[in-house]
């Protein structure tokens, strides 16, 4: 399909809803999992606890929608929460034991989406095209 310069947005949009496709089917083969999940336990995947504003903020989700997706990973097993030290009013979300092993696994699916991804791409081509995208990014910021 050829797109014009003025469905930019919609051609954005489509590649948004495969990379969910995507992730959604392999995600699927370990539980009932979304690419919202995966991408939760990637971002905790570093070891440093998040809020749950924090990490809505990154999965651009509102708080509410994380909160149902952190509550998901709980009844998993994934991952816990517990009082911020220096606040009790916040929770602090981190993985479990057994997320940290699954994290494995949501490690090998990012990876595999990537490939797909920057197929027949140059280097030189993917910094052009992240740094345009970056650039439209702002421009909507």
């Amino acid at each position: 399909m050829k797109y014009l310069t003025n469905q930019v947005l919609s051609l954005i949009s489509r590649i948004h809803t495969q990379s969910a496709e995507f992730t959604n089917s392999r995600l699927s083969l370990k539980g009932s999992f979304v690419s919202s999940h995966g991408f939760i336990l990637f971002i905790l995947s570093d070891g440093k606890p998040q809020t749950m504003g924090a990490l809505a903020e990154k999965i651009n989700r509102t708080k509410s929608t994380t909160t149902s997706l952190i509550k998901k990973l709980i009844q998993e097993g994934l991952v816990k929460t517990e009082p911020d030290p220096e606040d009790s009013r916040i929770k602090l979300i981190s993985l479990t034991e057994k997320g940290m092993k699954y994290r494995n696994f949501t490690g090998e699916v990012s990876k595999e989406l990537l490939d797909a991804c920057w197929k027949d791409f140059s280097d030189i081509e993917k910094t052009e095209l992240m740094r345009l995208l970056i650039k439209m990014s702002d421009n909507l910021s």
